[in-house]
């Protein structure tokens, strides 16, 4: 996940954790459960957009919001129907515009991507899929279920000065303040786990590949995050495990797998934009044959 990460201090309540057998588990005995954990995360989402509509930093028509939001919904039915938590998604997407090169998806789908991340790397649409596809996994996984079990079992006394996120962010102060407390509830602010980072990585490739983007896109967004924020970078795009050329070499490995998803997907779309050959003959064969009979009539 590309999202702004804050490492708390860890309480000793391993023996709860030992006990429920997980973080998944314990979100749901604290009422984070699937169901109300999206529901949830839908309320806390439109308060987060009703903020920036009002601070006017949604994008709607500009070029890059245009963009962002065709890869994404080429990517919502195949994001559907790799759902296997038994909910389904109401999956929406806001483009916020802001410097930082950032995005996330909330439980049940929300997302956000800021215009930095596009603008900042020179995206191509192969690359805004890579991105979006491996924030919907995060998202299908229920990562954030994970981190809001780990939440709980972590200090909950994250405090992050608003001022300093409106430095990395350039969002306003009460944009941070609301910002901050919803990313924290949704364990956002947490590193995902190399496991979870991988999950994400092969999940995207996956859709992406599906809907018809190239998944080297996967490849060259890594590529490009190394030459503008540097190797293993502490910007909070770069904060999460495995490092970029760890990351790299793995997404190579997993091309061998998606590259034919990713041709019969082109070859299919291909095909339904080209006319049925038989189909056209037939229709001038008609107009002939009209056109006959017009000429007997006379």
């Amino acid at each position: 996940m590309y999202s702004i990460r804050w490492q708390p201090k860890l309480i000793t309540l391993a023996a709860i954790y030992i006990g429920l057998g997980g973080c998944a588990q314990v979100a749901d005995v604290m009422g984070y459960d699937t169901q109300t954990l999206n529901a949830s995360a839908a309320k806390s989402y439109s308060q987060m957009m009703s903020q920036a509509k009002f601070e006017g930093v949604i994008e709607t028509n500009t070029p890059v919001a245009r963009r962002v939001r065709a890869v994404f919904q080429r990517l919502v039915p195949y994001a559907n129907a790799a759902n296997q938590t038994g909910v389904p998604f109401d999956w929406q997407l806001n483009v916020i515009r802001s410097d930082e090169p950032n995005a996330f998806a909330m439980p049940g789908g929300k997302m956000v991507v800021y215009t930095g991340i596009v603008k900042r790397l020179n995206l191509s649409d192969d690359e805004i899929a890579a991105i979006v596809g491996h924030e919907m996994t995060h998202a299908l996984q229920e990562h954030s279920k994970k981190a809001a079990g780990q939440q709980i079992l972590t200090s909950t006394a994250l405090e992050i000065g608003s001022t300093a996120l409106q430095s990395k962010t350039g969002v306003s102060a009460d944009r941070a303040g609301l910002y901050k407390d919803i990313l924290n509830q949704y364990g956002l602010t947490l590193p995902f786990s190399r496991h979870q980072e991988n999950q994400a990585d092969a999940g995207g490739l996956q859709l992406m590949a599906q809907a018809g983007y190239d998944p080297n896109g996967a490849i060259t967004v890594w590529e490009k995050m190394n030459k503008v924020f540097g190797k293993n970078s502490s910007t909070s795009l770069l904060s999460t495990h495995p490092s970029n050329d760890a990351r790299i070499t793995a997404l190579k490995k997993m091309l061998p797998e998606v590259l034919p998803v990713y041709e019969q997907a082109r070859q299919n779309n291909i095909t339904r934009q080209k006319p049925n050959v038989r189909e056209r003959y037939s229709g001038a064969n008609n107009v002939r044959k009209n056109t006959d009979k017009k000429k007997n009539r006379s």
